[in-house]
């Protein structure tokens, strides 16, 4: 990732502040009010004790009490409402950059996510965020009335002692160099931190996404171990950083201690020597009160300061998700009409990442007429699923074009693309909520007719009748509460409500049993018989009805042929067949043979 410098980061924050700008201004004004009463407390206390060593009466006690209640409750108004206006504007700010993200992610496509992992996402949206909006609070805040409040009351102290108030100044700007050097010690270490962060999460969100199978291998202790050890390795780093930054109290208290001892000295031997005349009791008490104030404005702005720069990481991982650009994008005049559902690659090919050893897909060309039903069988790590997602434009190619409709993909609106194609997954994914909010992913206004229909071809009605609330039944996340089978049928139903130009399979019917399957198929047939049928599969009986099958090998397109040919002609093809149908393999290759004669037969007789 490119370096940010500060002023991309404060701009590309800046931009989720939006209807908070009205409280985050009020804040910093309201502060400043609140630090100029205080500031001025002190100077009437001091008039006040002066008075009272000449002898004052009640009349002038009074007056100064009224001047200093006044002023309290004023100074506690501001307070208060520079509060609520900072938590208002910084809650706000949290919750629009949350969004900001949220919604830069759902913009991103597959090589951007890519780019950043789940878990790290996770810990933007959440743990950046909280950090994010908490610095952001105290720097409206917090960090605007300690520098404030250091200054007033160091131009207040030499108002009221004079040349003593230089001690101020001095210890004021050593103790900033202090943490200055604290601070870049840390700064580096805070970022590794976060590294870590994200791997703690991806042990975590692993361990999670894979209990059933953590717990049938019995590796519980394993994945405890794992957990251990980044878990320690990231407490090893917090207290080295906090061994470094518990030197602040130290240095804070130290600073606190050299200014009393030299005021209380210097500032009794100057009442005492001099009888009041180049010091009175009540300045020295407003210059105590004055370093007291100082002292603890920089204890506050030493905390805000470790706040802030453990935050700087954070903010940058979140600039880093906002002002990372979607790979691929709507073309200027885009198309918003999907002819029909032909598919050409033409000389494809297709690498994930610059640095990959070799191409996923390598010249790949297969021309598929709209409505015909395409089988596609392969090996693992044959890059089957890598062919179909150049369909929808999950990605683009590296070389060669994909058409959809005789265009180009490049070509049209993305949402409109993606709209056409309808993709049913091999790990389908359910949200949390009924069977009926599922369902009208595919289409939002589908009637209860429609959907009831699409799973009677889906072959899902049949178990959902039998459920509770039926189709009312809440589906719990991730679809935890119906079988695998349940949850490819209910994809499938979903898709089909699309009803789509192409339909994709990636091996999404994999968990249920061949005669399910078949009627599935079948289903697909009649409901939907324009629809370009793309079926990648395992199970050879999955595609064994197909127009034609595309047999890959190795990112490459190895045969394209009927599958009675590919029985015949391809060796690949007959030693997926043989291993699944092993028993059948000589009655089928007899009939086939006994075809072939027939025919020659009829051929000669012909002749």
């Amino acid at each position: 990732m490119q370096e940010l410098s500060y002023r991309q980061i404060f701009h590309t924050l800046g931009k989720s502040v939006r209807e908070y700008k009205k409280m985050s201004l009020w804040t910093p004004v309201l502060v400043i009010l609140e630090v100029v009463i205080e500031c001025i407390l002190p100077f009437i206390t001091a008039q006040l004790i002066d008075q009272l060593q000449a002898g004052c009466g009640m009349d002038v006690i009074m007056h100064y009490s009224a001047i200093l209640i006044g002023m309290a409750i004023l100074s506690l108004a501001c307070g208060s409402g520079a509060g609520i206006t900072c938590s208002i504007a910084a809650t706000g700010f949290a919750k629009n950059l949350r969004h900001d993200m949220f919604e830069a992610i759902q913009r991103f496509s597959f090589s951007n996510i890519d780019r950043f992992s789940t878990s790290s996402l996770v810990t933007r949206l959440t743990t950046d965020a909280n950090n994010v909006q908490m610095a952001y609070m105290m720097i409206i805040r917090v960090a605007l009335r300690a520098p404030l409040m250091v200054v007033f009351a160091i131009t207040m102290a030499f108002v009221t002692g004079g040349p003593m108030a230089v001690v101020y100044v001095i210890v004021s700007v050593l103790l900033g160099a202090i943490l200055f050097g604290i601070a870049l010690k840390v700064m580096p270490m805070f970022r590794r931190i976060f590294r870590k962060y994200d791997k703690l999460n991806d042990s975590v969100e692993e361990n999670v996404s894979g209990i059933r199978v953590v717990k049938s291998f019995v590796r519980e202790d394993h994945e405890k171990e794992k957990f251990n050890a980044a878990s320690g390795s990231l407490y090893h780093d917090f207290v080295h950083v906090e061994r470094i930054l518990a030197f602040n109290m130290p240095f804070m208290s130290l600073a606190i201690d050299t200014i009393y001892a030299f005021v209380i000295y210097f500032g009794s031997q100057a009442i005492v020597t001099t009888q009041g005349q180049l010091m009175n009791v009540g300045q020295m008490s407003a210059l105590i009160t004055y370093g007291f104030s100082m002292l603890i404005s920089l204890m506050m702005f030493s905390m805000i300061f470790v706040m802030v720069t453990m935050s700087e990481e954070s903010a940058r991982r979140i600039c880093e998700v906002l002002i990372e650009q979607p790979d691929l994008k709507n073309p200027d005049n885009p198309l918003y009409t999907v002819v029909d559902g032909s598919v050409d690659f033409d000389h494809v090919s297709f690498e994930y990442s610059s640095k990959a050893e070799r191409m996923a897909l390598d010249d790949v060309d297969l021309h598929i007429k709209s409505g015909e039903v395409i089988g596609v069988i392969g090996g693992t790590g044959s890059s089957k699923s890598t062919l179909i997602q150049l369909i929808s434009r999950l990605y683009d190619t590296t070389e060669g074009t994909v058409k959809v409709g005789g265009h180009d993909v490049r070509e049209y609106d993305l949402d409109t693309l993606r709209n056409q194609v309808a993709v049913v997954l091999q790990r389908n994914v359910l949200f949390s909520g009924t069977i009926k909010e599922n369902l009208r992913w595919g289409d939002e206004n589908a009637t209860d007719e429609e959907l009831v229909e699409a799973c009677k071809l889906a072959q899902a009605d049949e178990f959902i009748q039998l459920m509770p609330e039926k189709y009312d039944t809440y589906i719990e996340q991730g679809g935890t509460n119906v079988s695998g089978g349940q949850k490819q049928r209910l994809c499938i139903a979903r898709a089909l409500l699309k009803k789509p130009k192409i339909l994709i399979l990636d091996d999404s019917t994999s968990a249920v049993d061949t005669k399910t399957d078949k009627r599935i198929r079948a289903g697909f047939r009649s409901y939907i018989p324009e629809t370009t049928k793309i079926i990648i599969a395992q199970r050879t009986s999955s595609v064994q009805d197909a127009d034609r099958i595309v047999v890959m090998d190795n990112g490459r397109i190895d045969a394209v042929d009927t599958p009675e040919n590919l029985l015949r002609t391809n060796a690949i093809y007959r030693d997926i067949y043989l291993t699944q149908n092993k028993a059948s393999h000589d009655e089928t290759m007899s009939e086939l043979d006994n075809e072939a004669n027939v025919q020659g037969k009829e051929e000669i007789a012909h002749e």
